[in-house]
């Protein structure tokens, strides 16, 4: 069976890894993926990130990353853009998250790109999720 939303399926077992304190997690790997873990680990949501092959498409393994109580650094994680529903904005259109507490993650021309970058590079694109 095929999967409808593979971004949607990454960030729920994001979410869901975090919820149970549970130290990886690994997901099929996609570039797309890849791109998207990249930024949550340049933003310092997650610890680290790999790719490891196999027969297949390969696995992508993440390291989440919790703070001195214990508790999970990303406290929601959510996908905004679906496949039946595409959300698109323009450079001066950049959602900020939490008043720039958080962050938005935009596939872009430039690749994919968190909501800082984006305006810096004075670019917009599909905003793919938002976290904080």
């Amino acid at each position: 069976m095929s999967m409808t939303d593979p971004m949607a399926d990454l960030l729920t077992r994001i979410r869901n890894a975090g919820m149970a304190s549970h130290a990886k997690l690994d997901i099929p790997s996609s570039n797309a993926k890849v791109a998207v873990v990249t930024v949550l680990k340049d933003l310092g949501y997650i610890k680290n990130f790999k790719t490891i092959n196999d027969s297949k498409q390969g696995v992508l393994r993440v390291y989440l990353k919790y703070d001195e109580n214990q508790e999970a650094v990303i406290h929601e994680i959510k996908r905004v853009s679906t496949p039946g529903r595409r959300i698109y904005v323009g450079k001066d259109e950049i959602p900020r998250v939490k008043n720039g507490l958080g962050a938005s993650i935009l596939s872009t021309s430039k690749g994919v790109l968190d909501d800082a970058a984006a305006r810096k590079a004075q670019v917009g694109g599909e905003v793919i999720c938002t976290v904080w």
